[in-house]
């Protein structure tokens, strides 16, 4: 990364801009993607029509255009039964012109949803969610593996935040709070592969409050909403909010609804106040989830080049 991702809040705490790094990644997927002498190809696959679903695949398919990406989208009705989904994803695990699959969540009730993701190619999976790729990061293996997006994102916005601060990952105290498939287990693995000493928290860890008073990075990926208070955080400690919870807030909007706003795990306006660097929510982790799955992308048509 360019740019400067670090910014006063104006309090003790600096932000941390997941939208400034994300654009810094997209540049750089886009620079690569240029010379690599074929388009990377992504292929998104849509399953009914959960509203928040359409927004993240609309959002998908504009950074891959941006990124100079072959992008091709199947929209698929919510009759689709499972046997034609599975076809469907076989039919792109055999396209050349494709080196990457994202089936969006949540599948409509009757379809397995683990079945269909097992029968992503490995190689295509640019999700990191197949097995393969879950071990290969496990075992160490990071330069071959496919890493979930959110993690692989908020590895890099530590890492940036860390040289800011001129500090070490090595060696320094890491306690993720939640233990999800998605985002705390491969975090851990992450963390451990640059010699962080990584504990796993969860919400029956005995006495969770002073478990993460001890992390030099805390990182809350609980999905609860601010459960994670000021008085939880070592001062000075970088902390990485994963969560994204609406909740109520003040006041009606136009066409007379209840309004809501995005919280993260952590009580922000507390840990600005005792936390060294912190990720907003929203504008932290957030952005670059699809920041990551370009760059997964584009390692997946670089690695089809050499199989």
């Amino acid at each position: 990364m360019t740019s400067n991702i670090l910014k006063s809040s104006g309090k003790q705490a600096l932000l941390i801009d997941g939208k400034v790094a994300s654009a810094s990644v997209l540049e750089r997927v886009a620079l690569e993607a240029g010379s690599l002498g074929v388009k990377p190809g992504l292929a998104v696959v849509l399953v009914g029509e959960d509203p928040a679903s359409q927004v993240y695949v609309k959002s998908k398919g504009k950074a891959a255009h941006s990124c100079g990406f072959h992008s091709v989208q199947h929209d698929l009705p919510v009759t689709t039964t499972e046997a034609e989904l599975i076809d469907l994803v076989r039919r792109l695990n055999d396209d050349p012109a494709i080196h990457g699959i994202l089936v969006q969540l949540p599948l409509p009730a009757g379809i397995d949803t683990q079945k269909v993701l097992l029968t992503v190619a490995p190689e295509k999976d640019v999700d990191g969610f197949h097995p393969i790729n879950v071990g290969l990061l496990a075992t160490g293996a990071i330069k071959r593996a496919l890493v979930p997006c959110t993690p692989a994102g908020a590895m890099l916005l530590i890492e940036e935040a860390t040289k800011f601060l001129h500090r070490d990952l090595a060696g320094a105290e890491a306690v993720i709070v939640g233990r999800s498939n998605i985002v705390g287990k491969p975090m851990a693995q992450l963390l451990l592969a640059k010699n962080a000493t990584v504990t796993i928290a969860h919400s029956r860890t005995r006495d969770l409050p002073s478990v993460a008073r001890r992390a030099d990075i805390l990182v809350a990926a609980v999905g609860r909403p601010e459960m994670i208070r000021g008085d939880w955080i070592k001062p000075g400690a970088l902390v990485i909010d994963v969560g994204i919870n609406r909740i109520p807030a003040e006041g009606l909007t136009a066409s007379g609804q209840k309004k809501t706003r995005l919280v993260g795990d952590v009580a922000l306006d507390e840990a600005l106040a005792v936390a060294g660097a912190i990720t907003p929510v929203p504008g932290g982790v957030g952005p670059m989830t699809i920041a990551l799955l370009m760059a997964n992308t584009l390692r997946a048509a670089r690695l089809a080049q050499v199989l």
